[in-house]
């Protein structure tokens, strides 16, 4: 199942069926426990909307209510690489190689709604850094309880000038408007996604591809309910949150985004996420 936020509403795409939701908000619609048996349920009340919708090609508000955003970094073995190099020249690069090994996990907050786009937003790169990129990530929607329930697409715009100069910089690297790419849809399965999904980012300018590659999930070392339990730790979220999980996907050390950039990630069952540099 798949929910979209659109300018006419909520709506759950079930087994080629579009049904348009009343009479909830955003946040009291997602945040529960059952929410897939529910929505399975709420499904066989509501009648089908026409069926030649094409939301790849809509402009899409972010899956977002009043959920925080936040990612956990260093999760694959090629981030911790990636991060380690952008670190070298300050000295900070062996602080991701300890991180990675670490029980702890590295969390941090990438804002809230305010922050991101959706599927055709356009996601910015800060005017005081001179080397950026997207991160494709895999994004897990978990409810005020603790219980993963669903997932999305998450893009983590990252200043990598600005980390490499002090590792102390990161909220700066990646917290600013239309640092987050988020969506197209939050997707809700019956089962927790499969470890053999994968994550494809294709970067284009001037409609000439410039990165293209993919990755399965499986390659991650942390669990996603690892990730989720730190998380919870000591933090409560009334409405739910996000929680991008990493990357494995990093563009070579000389590429670096540019104004009308085109950034497409997708991942099997969830869809598209296509953004444009601002």
């Amino acid at each position: 199942m798949h929910l979209y936020q659109r300018s006419s509403g909520i709506l759950l795409v079930h087994q080629n069926h579009s049904y348009l939701i009343k009479g909830y908000s955003w946040d009291e619609l997602v945040n529960r426990d059952d929410l897939f048996t529910f929505l399975l349920e709420l499904s066989k009340n509501l009648s089908p909307q026409d069926t030649n919708i094409n939301l790849k090609k809509e402009t899409l508000p972010p899956p977002i209510g009043q959920q925080e955003i936040w990612a956990a970094g260093v999760t694959y073995q090629r981030s911790k690489e990636a991060r380690m190099k952008e670190a070298e020249d300050a000295g900070g690069g062996d602080f991701y190689d300890r991180v990675y090994d670490a029980p702890r996990p590295e969390l941090f907050s990438k804002g809230n709604a305010l922050r991101a786009v959706g599927h055709h937003g356009k996601v910015r790169i800060r005017k005081d850094s001179t080397w950026d990129v997207p991160e494709p990530e895999l994004t897990l929607f978990i409810n005020s309880g603790g219980k993963i329930v669903g997932y999305t697409i998450g893009n983590d715009m990252s200043s990598r000038s600005i980390e490499g100069e002090n590792p102390l910089y990161l909220p700066q690297a990646k917290v600013y408007d239309g640092c987050a790419g988020l969506g197209p849809a939050l997707y809700v399965p019956e089962h927790p996604i499969s470890p053999e999904t994968k994550i494809h980012m294709q970067i284009l300018r001037d409609a000439t591809i410039m990165y293209d590659d993919s990755v399965a999930i499986n390659r991650m070392k942390r669990t996603h309910t690892e990730l989720a339990e730190y998380l919870f730790r000591e933090c409560s979220f009334p409405h739910g949150c996000y929680l991008m999980t990493g990357t494995c996907l990093v563009p070579p050390d000389d590429f670096t985004l540019q104004s009308g950039d085109e950034v497409r990630i997708s991942i099997d069952e969830i869809g598209w996420l296509v953004n444009y540099v601002a």
